[in-house]
């Protein structure tokens, strides 16, 4: 059985972070390992507090995964501030298997998520040990300086951002002339990921489950664009069947069942 690792924070109402990630994990047949670096309180209508975990436990954790059942493949979620980005560089120096770095530093409505200072210490400590990263649009813009208004500025925006140190980018453009596009970027590679824009209000951790299904892949041996690919897909069928459950921007559906054929 392959293993895959999160290192996020804590939802408790169970569509984001951490617990949408182990969801996913095992909804692709992939045995699920977690470090935990925030606790918050919040559920589908508002956050309302947030308390980070101190960064010497978070490497504490890392460090006992690793000494026993290291993962295949981990990911990042939210990190929270500088302190802690610094935790998990540290103990990414280490990794042998490949990490996924979400950024969570602004939402995908444009809310900043993290400080100004914990951005520069993920470019410089974080970025150059990700061997993938998957921006949104706006944590796109605020990488790689460049205004992403088409497929064009998409292109250069991952180029830019690629140039920090992931070897592999996959930007999820948002809203493009009406489509949802997301690009999967690397040096020898460009592939559009082209899919029809879906109105609804159930979205909650739609990006941390997007990136979890990315890992859970990686994790199973597959290569970046059947990967990015298949994610884009689970992600997608996980909105459209999405519960309808809370009163506000609701979970997506994590039972959905996955293709894991590329």
């Amino acid at each position: 059985m392959r293993v895959a690792l999160t290192i996020a924070g804590s939802d408790p109402s169970g569509g984001a972070g951490l617990q949408a990630d182990l969801k996913t994990f095992q909804q692709h047949g992939v045995y699920g390992q977690s470090v935990v670096t925030l606790l918050t309180v919040q559920n589908t209508q508002r956050v309302i507090d947030v308390a980070p975990i101190e960064p010497s436990f978070i490497e504490a954790q890392l460090e006992a995964i690793l000494e026993d059942m290291p993962p295949s493949a981990a990911k990042t979620g939210a990190l929270g501030n500088s302190q802690t980005i610094r935790a998990v560089a540290r103990q990414a120096r280490k990794f042998s298997f490949p990490l996924v770095v979400d950024p969570v530093m602004i939402s995908k409505h444009g809310q900043a998520l993290i400080q100004k200072d914990a951005v520069e210490t993920l470019i410089s400590e974080l970025l150059p040990r990700a061997w993938i990263v998957t921006p949104n649009r706006y944590e796109a813009e605020a990488l790689s300086g460049i205004e992403i208004r088409s497929q064009a500025s998409m292109l250069a925006a991952a180029a830019a951002i690629a140039g920090l140190g992931p070897k592999h980018v996959l930007m999820k453009g948002g809203e493009i002339d009406g489509r949802s596009i997301d690009l999967l970027w690397s040096a020898d590679l460009s592939v559009w990921l082209d899919y029809e824009r879906i109105k609804t209000r159930s979205t909650h951790g739609s990006g941390c489950v997007f990136s979890a299904a990315l890992t859970a892949r990686i994790a199973l041996g597959q290569t970046p664009e059947p990967a990015a690919r298949g994610a884009k897909r689970f992600v997608t069928d996980a909105i459209t069947s999405a519960p309808g459950l809370g009163l506000g921007i609701g979970p997506v559906n994590m039972m959905a069942p996955p293709s894991i054929a590329p």
